[in-house]
């Protein structure tokens, strides 16, 4: 059955991808305990402050300073999903609007004509290590709708689907979640309102796989005319139809066709993208996804111009303290807490 896998590739820090998905992201970071402040208590000499992306003792600072995170940064035509396995993301953008979210929590963000934001990871544990793991992928819009107004959603981990599937033969269990797209009787909260994932025809989906030793589980067939990507990122093997592939191995295989996963030894953690090609001309830079180059260059002008709002925020890297508390605040007022 080694016709149902097309392609294969390594994984790195970010992950290939096949439309209309842009690009995966991983962060997964041992950060130590906090100094009190929600920075890391230890030393940072010898990091490159402000583009720390080196690993060291585990973790990264990415372009924070004093937390780690991302600070405000501009965005325009696509969108960002970002699904919080570990840790908190504190979240505040050009419109007002701002979150703290993780442990199993997601922001589905519609970047749509352009917004700024920041994504910073907040150390809460004062006695203990704060360990992170994230997953950023970015989906495109198309042409009618990557000027649209900015929106965000919040799948909170109670929202978010999760199945224990017993393996088949009684050869392990598999945790299933489902963050976009039904699979078995999982249905997922919906996405933001002009997403390519808002209309059922296109087929988007994402799925966590976590597959416990020796584990086995049927993925269903799909819509023949998507692309599905498996990457097995974390674990041992697994045998995808007749193909075994290593752990930080991504794969392209026949959406049409159901395949049977077994994990090795190790177990694995799989992610699975998977959704209808747009098929338009992608024009990128940075953080800006049109579809041609002039309309690169007029997000440019345009960011230049407005600062796509401004920043209503006292400075480039806000954090919301040190109380455990997930939250969101939209920009049309609307407040959401989660205990």
């Amino acid at each position: 059955m080694a016709e149902l896998v097309l392609q294969k590739f390594p994984l790195g820090s970010q992950w290939p991808t096949f439309d209309p998905f842009l690009f995966v992201a991983h962060h997964h970071d041992d950060y130590p305990a906090s100094d009190g402040a929600l920075a890391p208590g230890v030393s940072l000499s010898g990091r490159q402050l402000g583009n720390d992306f080196s690993g060291r003792e585990g973790w990264s600072m990415y372009h924070g300073r004093t937390v780690p995170g991302f600070p405000k940064h501009p965005h325009r035509g696509f969108e960002t999903i970002t699904y919080v396995r570990d840790g908190y993301i504190d979240h505040a953008d050009s419109l007002g609007a701002t979150a703290r979210f993780g442990k199993g929590d997601t922001q589905w963000m519609t970047a749509g004509s352009g917004v700024q934001h920041c994504e910073m990871f907040p150390l809460i544990n004062n006695d203990a290590e704060n360990p992170l793991e994230l997953f950023q992928i970015w989906l495109n819009l198309p042409a009618s709708d990557k000027m649209v107004n900015p929106y965000f959603t919040m799948l909170w981990s109670h929202m978010t689907p999760t199945e224990i599937v017993k393996g088949a033969n009684d050869r392990g269990a598999v945790s299933l979640t489902a963050l976009a797209g039904p699979i078995r009787d999982l249905i997922p909260a919906d996405p933001p309102p002009n997403s390519w994932a808002s209309s059922d025809e296109n087929h988007v989906a994402i799925w966590h796989l976590s597959m416990e030793p020796n584990a086995r589980f049927g993925l269903p067939a799909g819509d023949a005319a998507s692309n599905r990507a498996l990457y097995a990122f974390e674990g041992s093997t697994v045998a995808i139809g007749g193909t075994e592939i290593d752990a930080g191995t991504g794969v392209l295989v026949r959406a049409e066709k159901e395949i049977e996963l077994t994990a090795g030894s190790g177990g694995i953690e799989i992610m699975i993208l998977q959704g209808r090609p747009i098929r338009e001309p992608v024009a990128q830079y940075g953080p800006f996804v049109m579809n041609t180059e002039r309309e690169i260059r007029d997000a440019f002008r345009d960011y230049q111009a407005t600062q796509f709002g401004g920043w209503p925020w006292p400075n480039e890297e806000p954090n919301h303290g040190s109380i455990e508390q997930r939250f969101a605040i939209h920009a049309d007022g609307r407040h959401e807490k989660i205990s």
